[in-house]
């Protein structure tokens, strides 16, 4: 994107992308980020995170607006800490996939995002698991619950894990059992896959939000680092993948800046801002 205008829209996923290896968020990444609010320039969030991971980037971040959360799933307002819009599995397809998976797929535990109107409400609600998933996940906020409660109400996504498996071996036996009834990708290698209702993923949330702010796609830059972030960088007008990105982003990707230890989203917009 040398020499062409600025972006009139900037999209950055979170984690291995905005924030450092520790999951945090630097100045010089802090900075450029409100320059660029400061022009006018929106600076979008598009995330793999529920609405409840967030306010702490936010805050950190200094840039408030919307956020695409869950992998395209959910339109979130982080000024006014409110859900807009929410495009859920419905509960029979829950019911169908979890059933198909155990049958098929011995050792698969779930878990389910649901989504609320604000990231603030009762996280009992918000991410339910069973205890198999819950012993793996390593985190007591979880309510853990039977599988016909976890399927019984529509959710944003359908996490499974596997210990046995690498995310992406998860992610290939996942879509070949169920088809096209959901979307699998993955943002981590650990076994966890994530799984949306069909057509939803970060580009199609991101090109939802763009057209509400009227920007065109050809005016996009995207960041991403892992596989579910490859949509929303084929989408952008300009696709930038971390240099410690998964081989298919970088594969997706127009250019390559440097890793999320050394400000790469921050370089790559000093030269416009």
């Amino acid at each position: 994107m040398d020499g062409v205008r600025e972006p009139g829209l900037v999209a950055s996923d979170v984690d291995g992308t905005l924030l450092d290896p520790r999951e945090e968020v630097s100045g010089r990444t802090a900075a450029t980020a409100g320059r660029v609010i400061a022009s006018g320039t929106p600076f979008v969030l598009v995330t793999g995170r529920p609405p409840r991971w967030m306010p702490r980037i936010v805050a950190a971040l200094g840039v408030s607006g919307i956020a695409v959360c869950a992998n395209g799933a959910v339109t979130y307002d982080t000024a006014a800490d409110r859900v807009l819009h929410s495009h859920d599995i419905d509960p029979v397809t829950l019911h169908d996939v979890v059933r198909e998976l155990r049958r098929e797929l011995s050792g698969c535990a779930f878990a389910v995002e649901r989504a609320t109107r604000s990231a603030r409400d009762d996280l009992r609600e918000q991410f339910l698991a069973e205890a198999d998933f819950h012993r793996n996940w390593m985190n007591t906020d979880i309510r853990v619950a039977p599988t016909d409660e976890l399927t019984g109400k529509p959710a944003m996504k359908l996490l499974v894990m596997h210990p046995g498996l690498t995310s992406g071996e998860l992610a290939a036996a996942t879509q070949e059992i169920i088809g096209d009834q959901l979307r699998a990708t993955y943002s981590t290698d650990s076994g966890l896959i994530e799984l949306s209702a069909p057509g939803v993923d970060k580009a199609s949330g991101l090109a939802a939000a763009a057209a509400e702010l009227g920007i065109a796609r050809s005016e996009v830059i995207a960041f991403g680092d892992m596989p579910n972030d490859v949509p929303m960088l084929t989408w952008a007008g300009h696709g930038v993948a971390m240099r410690n990105a998964h081989p298919d982003a970088l594969a997706a990707a127009d250019e390559v800046t440097a890793s999320n230890s050394e400000d790469g989203v921050a370089q790559v917009l000093e030269r416009w801002w």
